[in-house]
């Protein structure tokens, strides 16, 4: 049913189904539109939360597609993100979410109508696109983005409901994955960074998020700096054991600089890395949730 493609570093780069992604959309899709029905979150102000959310992540499956259909380049994949925000921007509008976001040492940033118009398209657009850019590695697209989807959602109790099921079933697909049986694809780490960036909205945690995606926005910083001031793009080599790199173009090539670890051990440190970052944001947000 699902397109092979090979598997870069295993001995023999056996072939393994990739785009498993779309059956997380589907599962997260059907989950909302059950919670919107059932009526356990209701609509505020006319506006559902779990409709909004049901649509960003069709959106992020239907670009992962597309891309990995087309091959789109990364002028185009940058700024696709940003049809997806509409909903959102409607939403945080009706609901009248804060439009501030507090910084660690620079305190609280009051945005007024730009946090809807810029903000917020600029979350959608730094989270879907700093997701699919950390990958390649079996785990680094499942496990990384559930870390910090887990820790956004130990801080919004009230809104649990609508990412328990969809968590858990992305959980199965990152055990399949991390044992290198299977591939999310485009369309699974587009919709899981979509799915991020919207619940994070959502649920007001724009600072937790953006802490705990310090180690994406590095990665990518990385990359495109590179790409940019030296025309070159990252490359690990592996020589059937062990990945290596001879130069520090991403977060991966940066860890495996002239040391040779095994794909295991390489997902683990960036997996630690992003939890690390997730620990820290909902440590410094527990004081805020327990005060209001």
């Amino acid at each position: 049913m699902f397109p092979k493609v090979p598997d870069q570093h295993k001995i023999g780069k056996p072939f393994v189904p990739n785009g498993l992604g779309v059956i997380y959309v589907l599962f997260a899709t059907v989950y909302l539109f059950l919670i919107y029905f059932s009526g356990i979150t209701p609509a505020s102000n006319g506006v559902s939360a779990p409709l909004t959310l049901a649509v960003c992540v069709l959106f992020g499956g239907f670009m992962g597609l597309l891309d990995d259909w087309m091959d789109l380049k990364w002028r185009y994949k940058a700024f696709m993100p940003l049809i997806a925000a509409l909903p959102l921007i409607y939403l945080a509008r009706v609901d009248m979410l804060r439009t501030a976001i507090s910084l660690p040492l620079i305190g609280m940033i009051q945005f007024g109508n730009w946090y809807y118009f810029l903000i917020i398209p600029l979350i959608v657009m730094i989270v879907t696109n700093t997701v699919n850019q950390l990958g390649g590695l079996n785990g680094l697209e499942t496990v990384c983005p559930a870390i910090i989807l887990m820790g956004l959602m130990a801080l919004s109790p009230s809104h649990l409901v609508l990412m328990l099921g969809p968590l858990i079933f992305w959980l199965v697909l990152a055990g399949f994955n991390l044992q290198g049986k299977i591939f999310v694809g485009n369309s699974g780490s587009f919709a899981i960074g979509m799915t991020i960036a919207s619940f994070a909205i959502i649920t007001d945690l724009k600072s937790s998020l953006l802490i705990s995606i310090i180690p994406y926005i590095f990665n990518s910083a990385l990359i495109l700096l590179t790409i940019f001031f030296t025309r070159k793009r990252a490359q690990a080599s592996f020589d059937g054991k062990k990945i290596m790199s001879d130069h520090r173009r991403s977060l991966v090539t940066l860890i495996t600089y002239h040391r040779p670890l095994t794909e295991r051990q390489v997902v683990a440190i960036i997996a630690l890395l992003v939890a690390v970052f997730a620990s820290i944001a909902v440590l410094i947000e527990l004081p805020w949730l327990f005060l209001t």
